[in-house]
């Protein structure tokens, strides 16, 4: 059993630190970013934005429109503010009520923002004449003199 000996005696011995100590050079980390998965990603990304993007729609007020012949659409709705008048008297300025005398300040406003825009009148037909000439006179004092009146198409 001399071995066994011996190797307990190694054991108990006091280990002495080596002259040299040699470490293992780490690898070095790639500088890139891996792209493998980018195309999954984008798509991803793409596919939430297209699901949750909701378009403003204006609704205004519940109103009757009146026919016309022949109508011209207009080129486009970015430089278009839509002013709704219904058979009550309410008026609606880009979905907002406001009374007859703030047409003006809310326009003039709107004029000074974006000095191309157009206005769209779209006044039911059993509106009294005598408001929709109030909101000609508040776009009058605003400047605003760009105005189209809608209608809808019949034959």
């Amino acid at each position: 059993m001399p071995d066994v000996e011996e190797k307990q005696e190694q054991v108990n011995a006091p280990s002495l630190p080596p002259e040299k100590v040699e470490f293992k050079k780490k690898e070095t980390a790639s500088p890139e970013i891996p792209t493998a998965s980018m195309p999954d990603i984008v798509f991803m990304l793409l596919l939430f934005f297209m699901v949750t993007t909701v378009f403003k729609e204006l609704n205004g007020l519940n109103v009757l429109l009146p026919s016309a012949k022949q109508i011209e659409k207009l080129p486009g709705k970015r430089n278009v503010s839509y002013i709704w008048i219904n058979s009550a008297g309410d008026i609606s300025i880009d979905d907002k009520l406001v009374e007859v005398k703030q047409v003006a300040m809310v326009m003039y406003n709107k004029r000074v923002a974006n000095p191309r825009i157009v206005v769209s009148l779209k006044i039911d037909q059993g509106a009294n004449m005598g408001w929709v000439s109030d909101v000609q006179q508040q776009l009058r004092e605003a400047d605003a003199l760009k105005i189209n009146y809608s209608a809808k198409f019949s034959k």
